[in-house]
C-alpha cells in the first residue's frame, strides 16, 4: 500500500524585513531553500556537464512558482496590531541552485501600504494546506534592512498542539488531506518586529 502524508515539500526559510528612509516597514525579502527531493525534481534535465543549472535556466520555474503562490497569499501572513496586511505582487524573483543542486527561491513582497515601525508588526510563513512545511533557518533566520536604531526581530515558537489538534493533524495526514488553515497557522512560528 502506498504511503500518503502531508507535508510533501520542506522549506528552510530566511526573511529580511525591509524599511524605507522614513523608518516605515515596507515589506519582506524571502529566501526559501527547498529539500533535496524537490530540488532534484526541479533541476532534472537542467545544468550542463554535471554542474548546477543557472539562474537563467531556472527562471521559467521561478515564474511558475511565484505565479502559483498568489492563490495562497504567497504563504506569507503579516499583521499589524492583529489586522491582516495585504501585499503587492511579488517582485525581483529568481531561483538559484548551489553546488549540490539544492534550489532556493528569492523574492520580494512589498506591503500595499508601508506601516509605521512602532506599530505591532508580525508575520508568519506557512502553507495553509500543509502541503509544504516551512521552518526558519537555525542561524540568522531574520534580518532587518535599513531599520531605525533599536529595532529587533524575534521568532516566537508556536505553543504545543492540544490533544484534539494533534489528533486532527494525524487524521488529516493519514487521509492525505489538509488539516485546515487554522491548524497550519498554529504550527508556524511567528516573527515579531519591535521598534522603540
Amino acid at each position: 500500500m502506498p504511503a500518503m502524508a502531508h507535508p510533501h515539500v520542506w522549506v528552510a526559510a530566511r526573511a529580511t524585513v525591509l524599511f524605507d528612509k522614513a523608518g516605515q516597514i515596507t515589506g519582506l525579502r524571502h529566501v526559501w531553500t527547498f529539500d533535496e527531493m524537490y530540488s532534484a525534481f526541479a533541476t532534472q534535465g537542467l545544468g550542463k556537464d554535471g554542474k548546477p543549472p543557472t539562474r537563467e535556466e531556472l527562471q521559467p520555474l521561478a515564474k511558475t512558482n511565484v505565479d502559483s503562490l498568489a492563490e495562497f497569499d504567497f504563504f506569507t501572513f503579516a499583521r499589524e496590531a492583529g489586522k491582516k496586511l495585504p501585499f503587492q505582487e511579488p517582485s525581483d524573483f529568481w531561483l538559484d541552485a548551489d553546488e549540490k543542486k539544492i534550489v532556493s527561491l528569492h523574492f520580494t513582497l512589498l506591503l500595499k501600504e508601508p506601516i509605521a515601525a512602532k506599530k505591532a508588526f508580525s508575520f508568519q510563513v506557512y502553507d495553509p494546506t500543509y502541503f509544504v512545511a516551512f521552518g526558519f533557518e537555525k542561524v540568522d533566520p531574520i534580518a532587518l534592512k535599513d531599520a531605525p536604531g533599536g529595532c529587533s526581530a524575534s521568532v516566537m515558537t508556536p505553543a504545543p498542539l492540544l490533544a484534539a489538534e494533534s489528533q486532527r493533524l494525524s487524521a488529516a495526514a493519514a487521509e492525505n488531506f489538509s488539516p485546515g488553515a487554522d491548524l497550519s497557522s498554529r504550527l508556524a512560528p511567528r516573527v515579531v518586529v519591535a521598534c522603540p
